[in-house]
């Protein structure tokens, strides 16, 4: 576990169901300057607070329905590190006027044009330009990136490692959140499954922002991890679902559930006999069609979960 550090901004998560113990949850809140760097996981406190009274639910009695959490008082600024492209290829970035810039915020390179950025011992080099092992690409307000052929919000992170380029995207989360929610599940579905699509998809961030894949980077763009193509899988249904559960995620003991999904129930009964609890999201299509909402859903493919809202404290 690492060390708090000065710069971390606690995050509160309000746990709904009754009967579950204050936790510590493993979150991050990264630096959101574009020459620090991003920072380890912190210790945050898990507090209780029983659910509000609700009515009955509609489904029929063995259906669960996981009572929603109060809504945030203040939402948590988390900032997602998901690595885009790791090897020995040199990247295509097409930058819109954006600014290359040293870990410090001194400017490297001002580029117009499309720039081909390689990586080769511990340097980074474009043509006609020798950089160091790191650079930030920030963009211009509003703007989006383009790397390797996709457009990413957010800003980039690019590190030369030998001759190995790492390309890292930092966002925030809900912005990722709507992206995996495209690239996951088709946006012509009923809402209410993209809903619980988008509830899966942060917990399972989450869990990697707080046990992160590399020290660089929390997970990677592929369905090694979860889909995200950037702006290229996000859709209007996929940015409502995303709004609409806004900092929701899984809880279970305190803990935050790792919420594996997987196509169809055979993959999911596969990903349940060896890692735990699996959302099918044709079974989630199926059942949103059913008239069964987004917590009904969760709450038959996560038994014993609840749902909970991060916030900050």
């Amino acid at each position: 576990m690492a060390p708090l550090r000065p710069l971390l901004t606690h995050l509160v998560v309000v746990l709904a169901p009754v009967g579950l113990s204050a936790a510590v949850l493993l979150l991050v809140a990264p630096k959101l300057q574009p020459q620090q760097e991003a920072l380890q996981p912190a210790l945050v406190k898990a507090l209780l607070n029983p659910p509000q009274p609700q009515a009955a639910p509609h489904a029929p009695a063995a259906v669960v329905e996981l009572p929603l959490p109060q809504p945030a008082k203040a939402e948590p600024a988390i900032e997602m590190r998901v690595m885009l492209q790791q090897g020995q290829q040199p990247v295509l970035l097409k930058t819109s006027g954006a600014a290359l810039q040293h870990r410090d915020g001194r400017l490297w390179h001002q580029a117009s044009e499309a720039l081909v950025l390689g990586c080769k011992a511990n340097q980074l080099h474009a043509p006609n330009h020798e950089g160091p092992a790191e650079l930030w690409l920030q963009p211009r307000p509003g703007l989006p990136i383009t790397a390797g052929g996709e457009r990413y919000r957010g800003r980039l992170r690019l590190l030369c490692r030998g001759n190995q380029l790492t390309v890292v995207n930092h966002l925030p989360l809900e912005d990722y959140i709507a992206s995996v929610v495209g690239a996951e599940m088709p946006s012509h579905w009923p809402a209410e499954a993209l809903k619980a699509q988008a509830i899966a998809a942060r917990s399972y961030a989450m869990a990697h922002l707080a046990r992160p894949a590399d020290p660089h980077w929390n997970l990677g763009h592929t369905t090694r991890w979860q889909a995200y193509s950037g702006l290229g899988s996000e859709s209007a249904p996929g940015r409502a679902a995303a709004r609409a559960t806004r900092g929701l995620i899984l809880s279970l003991n305190g803990g935050i559930v790792e919420s594996l999904y997987a196509a169809d129930r055979a993959l999911s009964l596969e990903a349940h006999g060896s890692l735990g609890a699996s959302m099918s999201q044709q079974g989630a299509r199926s059942l949103a069609e059913q008239g069964y909402r987004f917590n009904q859903i969760l709450g038959t493919y996560y038994p014993g979960a609840s749902l909970a809202q991060l916030e900050r404290g």
